[in-house]
């Protein structure tokens, strides 16, 4: 029997599961960020980040993180995970690019000019993103907390870190989900 990667196989006694698609997960993130009684429960740390992880649809995972002020995550991607997120309360900028890179095979890359991209994302504003997008996350405020849903499919197998000096990005740590959890 063959089966389309985007359905589950049913069984007799499971109902059938639809695969969340980027939609999917923006719509989760939007409803979840609106939730402000969820949003205001999340422990603000001064020095660092702080998250929860939370039941995502379909499978997914999702994380509610707040970001003090000046904080951000570096370059990185979600491998084969599509994802989506939104800023639920201050503002986050991120940096991407719009090209994609090689996923494997590499650890130094002369990028082409003209393929960054910046979003300014005050609360309400976000974005669902595909396999193997690279980018960083930051609250460039000097006084406000930001606060975040994210939500990833499949659950995140890894993330691979960068560095990056000019149109020089280098790859420099691959985690794992027991890194993270």
């Amino acid at each position: 029997m063959s089966v389309s990667p985007s359905v589950a196989a049913p069984t007799d006694s499971t109902p059938t599961r639809t695969t969340p698609t980027q939609a999917d997960l923006l719509d989760f993130v939007r409803q979840t960020a609106a939730d402000t009684e969820l949003i205001a429960s999340l422990p603000l740390d001064p020095e660092g980040r702080t998250w929860v992880r939370l039941e995502g649809p379909g499978g997914s995972e999702a994380w509610l993180i707040g970001w003090p002020p000046g904080t951000g995550t570096g370059w990185h991607d979600h491998a084969e995970s599509v994802g989506a997120f939104l800023t639920a309360s201050g503002e986050l900028k991120e940096n991407s690019l719009t090209a994609r890179l090689p996923t494997d095979g590499w650890k130094t890359l002369e990028l082409t000019e003209g393929i960054d991209q910046e979003r300014r994302l005050p609360a309400g504003k976000g974005r669902a993103f595909g396999r193997n997008h690279v980018h960083e996350v930051l609250n460039e405020s000097t006084e406000q907390h930001a606060i975040s849903v994210h939500a990833y499919y499949p659950p995140l197998p890894r993330i691979r870190r960068y560095s990056r000096t000019g149109q020089v990005m280098r790859l420099e740590q691959v985690e794992r989900p027991e890194d993270w959890q």
